[in-house]
């Protein structure tokens, strides 16, 4: 097993598999509430590509709403648990970059997927070769210019606001975005950006939210639509290739 492999099952297992992680569930929040995005997006006849499995929550809701749904996953202990979980999706065992197909997607989902590589940028061009001229790139990331981190900055506790912390490191996280760096490596990577939307108004890093209700956690994640999109803790894009 190479390196690169290697550190995907340690991720899979430490965190993905592990159930003794205790903020998980403020994470899983984040993502119902991006599925409902996501599923205004996904139109009945689309078929859909999704960049890994993660914990499932996003695949579980939108493959209802597409004509056909892939998955990609880089991790086999990632890529045997959705076999069993999800029978009914086409499961691809493989790292994003190696991916081949002869076929093209209506949306490339690319859901907490940049911030993980060593080149998005090379990532972001290889995704072209599953797209055709009416497919749309639907990316989601973490938001260097989020208020929590703002905030952090503010009282000394981190650096700089792409610092990366050390749950960053736990998740396999690189880099953590802004929309302007976002928006810069989507156009060099030969793409426009349709709209933008921001996910989760973050108060605090999640080791002081643990005990916020399942009624708060819905308040921050659904304000989000009412405040400007780059205070958000995650921001998504939606993208065309060039014309």
């Amino acid at each position: 097993m190479d390196v690169l492999s290697q550190e995907l099952e340690n991720i899979a297992g430490n965190y993905h598999l592990n159930a003794d992680i205790n903020d998980k569930f403020i994470e899983d929040a984040c993502q119902h509430y991006c599925c409902e995005w996501l599923s205004a997006l996904v139109q009945p006849n689309d078929s859909v590509l999704e960049l890994g499995f993660g914990e499932g929550l996003t695949v579980a809701t939108l493959k209802k709403k597409a004509s056909d749904y892939t998955v990609i996953e880089g991790s086999y202990q990632l890529y045997e648990t959705m076999r069993e979980m999800h029978p009914d999706v086409q499961a691809e065992y493989s790292l994003f970059e190696n991916f081949e197909t002869q076929r093209s997607y209506d949306k490339i989902l690319a859901l907490h997927v940049l911030e993980h590589v060593n080149n998005p940028i090379e990532l972001a061009q290889h995704f072209k070769q599953w797209m055709h001229a009416g497919s749309e790139l639907i990316i989601i990331v973490p938001n260097r210019n989020s208020l929590h981190r703002k905030l952090a900055l503010e009282m000394g506790l981190i650096a700089a606001t792409d610092e990366l912390s050390d749950r960053d490191k736990v998740v396999g996280h690189q880099r953590v975005y802004s929309l302007a760096t976002l928006r810069a490596d989507l156009e060099v990577a030969g793409f426009d950006v349709l709209s933008e939307h921001g996910f989760f108004l973050k108060l605090f890093p999640n080791s002081m939210m643990l005990e916020f209700s399942d009624e708060m956690l819905l308040a921050l994640n659904t304000i989000s639509s009412k405040l400007p999109v780059n205070l958000m803790a995650n921001v998504g894009v939606r993208a065309k290739i060039k014309t």
